[in-house]
């Protein structure tokens, strides 16, 4: 016996109405913010997010969360035998065989050291991030480091000189050979402010040994800075853990940056050749120090608890394209999509399939 047509109707609305809702709250995701685990077991939840896919831009420009940096920094102030010049034309999304992927896309964005010392100077690299209210959160960064010795490539958290997070690669410690490949993770405080900013001999600096090469290819790094500690890692392989009442305590910025001095005991250089890092990707989950967004996070979020995004741990397998991004609204390039944007296509086509199952069941 056929189906009445009022029944084929109803079966249709509810379809729709179900896969509506999935629409919803695909759309809706992360309302409540982005749950991370931590080292230890510990889980943290945060509210706010920079997610940016640097892969997928055409121009640094089209980065809204960030800002090329120019300023100088003279010997003196810098420690080193030459300045430092910070110009935006080190900081590029373009083509170019250090950015090119397996199929020609770009890798990420270049951050430079020329090796043509310029009237003193040597030009280098620096991208800020626009936000200054970063406070507690856990930050990740895609990156592909040089082998061209001379230089010193940074990522970091910064409020001032003495509230500083730092994971600092210094290619000339790298030893193919030998397969050393140190990662120095530096805490800047009071106590390294006393000794010359030199925090090689506080607490709070560690050199580790990667079990990598990191200029071969891309590996995320990462650190979370919670209230009194801080933990290090690569690829989620946890490095090191630093705390005690030197760990900064005030909201802050990000910032990517590769430089050389010619300072002996610390970047080397200037590099011989022109040296190049890529950077695929930052995830920053955070809470911010604007009382008006932890506001607004409150209103959204309610009292439910049901829209929290778990944050999956990096590997190196997703280091070169970030792997998921989860904000709705994450920085987007030449066909970059959010989580719930790409679902959107997927749940229409879904929603005509079953439309035509049910109506082939009413034949």
């Amino acid at each position: 016996m056929r189906p009445h047509r009022q029944g084929i109707v109803l079966q249709i609305s509810v379809l729709l109405f179900f896969l509506l809702g999935v629409c919803k709250v695909a759309a809706a995701a992360c309302t409540c913010g982005y749950e991370v685990a931590g080292a230890n077991g510990d889980d943290w939840l945060f509210t706010d997010s920079i997610e940016t896919d640097f892969i997928k831009l055409k121009t640094i420009t089209a980065a809204k969360d960030w800002q090329p940096q120019e300023f100088n920094v003279s010997a003196e102030a810098g420690h080193g035998q030459y300045s430092k010049f910070f110009t935006p034309r080190n900081v590029v999304v373009g083509p170019g065989v250090a950015n090119k992927g397996a199929a020609g896309k770009h890798a990420g964005v270049e951050l430079s050291v020329g090796a043509t010392v310029v009237n003193g100077a040597v030009p280098v690299a620096e991208l800020d991030t626009v936000r200054q209210d970063i406070f507690w959160g856990s930050f990740r960064a895609g990156m592909k480091l040089t082998a061209v010795k001379g230089t010193c490539a940074a990522f970091f958290w910064y409020f001032n000189d003495t509230q500083e997070i730092d994971m600092e690669f210094l290619s000339v410690e790298y030893d193919q050979e030998n397969r050393t490949y140190p990662v120095n993770l530096v805490i800047q405080s009071r106590d390294s402010a006393e000794r010359g900013y030199d925090a090689s001999g506080t607490s709070t600096y560690k050199t580790v040994n990667l079990d990598f090469d990191p200029s071969a290819g891309f590996h995320e790094y990462r650190f979370d800075y919670l209230p009194g500690r801080v933990y290090f890692y690569a690829d989620s392989k946890l490095l090191a853990q630093m705390e005690g009442a030197e760990i900064p305590n005030h909201a802050g910025h990000l910032i990517l940056q590769h430089w050389s001095n010619g300072n002996a005991k610390w970047s080397g250089g200037p590099p011989r050749e022109d040296a190049t890092i890529v950077v695929s990707y930052l995830k920053a989950y955070f809470n911010s120090s604007d009382a008006s967004r932890e506001g607004d996070w409150k209103t959204g979020c309610g009292s439910q608890w049901v829209d929290a995004c778990l944050v999956p741990n990096g590997t190196a397998n997703d280091a070169t394209d970030g792997g998921q991004f989860l904000g709705p609204n994450h920085t987007q390039g030449n066909g970059d999509e959010s989580l719930a944007t790409a679902m959107m296509p997927k749940l229409g086509i879904l929603i005509l399939l079953l439309i035509g199952l049910v109506l082939i069941g009413a034949d």
